[in-house]
């Protein structure tokens, strides 16, 4: 009993000195932040406390309130829950983009009290969305998400004339189908893409719609500086028979129009060997 008792005592002593050290660390931390708040070094922001997603609603349990140094604040931040959130029964402010957990919540990242969020505030300044037709083959095999950046395709022609030619580079890529939450990463077959560009690359990617097939490159983080790239065709690729023999016989092809059968002259339809 009296060792068992000497051990009791002895913990309880030593959890009596732990709790006094950290409650001594807690409070000389909590004077040191209030006289540096005092003196205007550090001031209280509003981050993110979880993932928010693209057009969310602001709600009070998706905030928390940090401390930051005044220096190194930035531009645009709320500094108090009230400018953030609305009046009791009052329309929320929006996300405009998504944010993650930890982000300070910027003026420019929300939307004003009962605003209307849609694609348009993704849009960089002058800019346009446009969409184009895609499947699983021209859109990388549904790999191609919102927020990503491409280069974009142009196919052609038909035969020995058949090209390709990359007409866009570094291109936005703001929705695919009608999802335009940048979170996104599960790869989906997708008919349409939507696209942010300039007017000038809008009236390009509008033309070229219309003369052929478009297909979509996912460029790589680390791209570096474009550089304009010359059309290729099929010609290029592919290396040319041998041609036949001069004593040998052409072939020929028939072709059966109604009752009407012709032969005709197999390079023309991009046949130039055996």
């Amino acid at each position: 009993m009296r060792l068992s008792s000497i051990f009791t005592a002895v913990v309880g002593l030593a959890l009596a000195g732990a709790s006094a050290y950290m409650a001594r660390d807690f409070l000389e931390a909590q004077r040191a932040e209030a006289a540096l708040a005092e003196q205007g070094a550090i001031v209280d922001v509003i981050v993110a406390s979880r993932d928010i997603e693209f057009g969310q609603p602001i709600e009070a349990h998706m905030l928390t309130s940090i401390s930051w140094p005044v220096d190194a604040v930035p531009a645009g931040v709320f500094n108090t829950f009230e400018e953030l959130l609305p009046a009791q029964n009052g329309a929320p402010r929006r996300a405009r983009r998504a944010m993650s957990q930890g982000e300070p919540i910027l003026v420019n990242k929300v939307s004003e009290f009962g605003e209307k969020i849609t694609i348009t505030q993704t849009i960089g300044k002058n800019n346009r969305a446009m969409a184009i037709s895609v499947n699983a083959t021209t859109a990388v095999g549904g790999f191609v998400t919102p927020g990503d950046f491409v280069d974009i395709v142009l196919t052609q022609g038909g035969g020995s004339n058949l090209r390709a030619i990359t007409i866009l580079q570094n291109i936005r890529i703001i929705g695919v189908d009608q999802n335009a939450n940048e979170q996104t990463d599960a790869p989906k077959v997708t008919r349409t893409v939507t696209v942010e560009v300039t007017p000038e690359q809008g009236q390009t990617l509008a033309l070229a719609q219309s003369a052929g097939r478009l297909s979509l490159t996912l460029r790589t983080l680390e791209a570096e500086e474009d550089k304009p790239l010359e059309s290729i065709k099929l010609s290029d690729v592919i290396q040319p028979l041998s041609p036949l023999p001069e004593d040998q016989p052409k072939p020929t092809i028939r072709v059966r129009r109604a009752l009407n059968v012709t032969e005709e002259d197999p390079t023309i339809y991009g046949y130039s060997g055996n």
